[in-house]
């Protein structure tokens, strides 16, 4: 696939991180935000460039149950922490000094996989989500129940559908369990950005924008493949701006970048 067939999914990453690295750096956030996402973006675009998904059905199970079996490691090894309503929550995968959110950094390359595989499709998101009730993580919940919908849309499977309202009801439970603090510059940073200067929320948010517009009219999958994973990419933006959530690319995190590198880049899969 040519360079310039593949470049509107690296615009599609780089625009909202750039923007929010450029926002960390301006407003004042510990230097190495910005540097960890710029990094995480640099690991990234390569593989989008270049990357190819899986293309046996060996290969392509195998892969599925990595990312699934990534959304089950933060009850082994995630640090707790105390929601505001005295759960406990467990969401991340501490690699080094970074602590990765493990919703964002799986679901992207599940839904990429479930789009292209109409049998397992269902259960492979109704897997995912399970996996984020048990944490519990309603960011990843109503971000995988809007998968389920732009999937839905394109293949009108009453199974993707079910799970999408499964989807939205445990997400709610979720949201009532797993409420955090919010971090500055993590979680909502448009609404932390706008207290600034609206101006500049409004920059950030174009960028976000920009980035959901490519991945479901620019990015080179089919059509399945690109409503599943902008309804991924819109359901982490919206849960950030009405609760405290990870705000995706555009606030501190390698998590969501590195998910959806993965994801960008898992071109070519043979349809199922």
């Amino acid at each position: 696939m040519a360079f310039r067939e593949r470049l509107p999914a690296v615009l599609a990453l780089a625009i909202p991180v750039l923007a929010g690295a450029l926002y960390m750096a301006l407003g004042g956030a510990p230097a190495h935000y910005a540097l960890t996402n710029l990094g995480a973006l640099v690991v990234a675009a390569p593989w989008i460039l270049s990357g190819r998904g899986p293309h046996t059905a060996l290969s392509r199970h195998l892969m599925t149950g990595v990312l699934l079996f990534t959304l089950l490691t933060p009850l082994a090894v995630s640090p707790e922490m105390t929601s505001i309503t005295g759960d406990t929550v467990r969401r991340w995968f501490p690699l080094g000094s970074l602590t990765l959110h493990t919703g964002m950094l799986a679901t992207p390359g599940l839904c990429v996989l479930a789009a292209r595989n109409r049998t397992l499709a269902a259960p492979i998101l109704l897997a995912a989500v399970g996996l984020a009730w048990l944490q519990p993580d309603a960011a990843t919940g109503f971000a995988l129940t809007f998968a389920a919908v732009g999937l839905h849309h394109v293949t009108k499977d009453w199974k993707v559908g079910g799970v999408a309202a499964i989807g939205f009801l445990a997400s709610i439970n979720m949201a009532l369990r797993g409420e955090l603090p919010p971090q500055p510059f993590v979680e909502r940073v448009l609404v932390e950005a706008a207290g600034t200067s609206v101006f500049l929320a409004i920059a950030l948010a174009l960028a976000l924008a920009a980035g959901f517009a490519l991945v479901l009219f620019a990015v080179p999958f089919d059509r399945a493949k690109r409503f599943a994973l902008a309804g991924l990419y819109f359901g982490f933006a919206v849960i950030a701006l009405m609760s405290s959530y990870p705000t995706p690319l555009i606030g501190y995190g390698a998590a969501p970048i590195l998910g959806f590198g993965i994801a960008l880049g898992l071109h070519r899969i043979p349809l199922r």
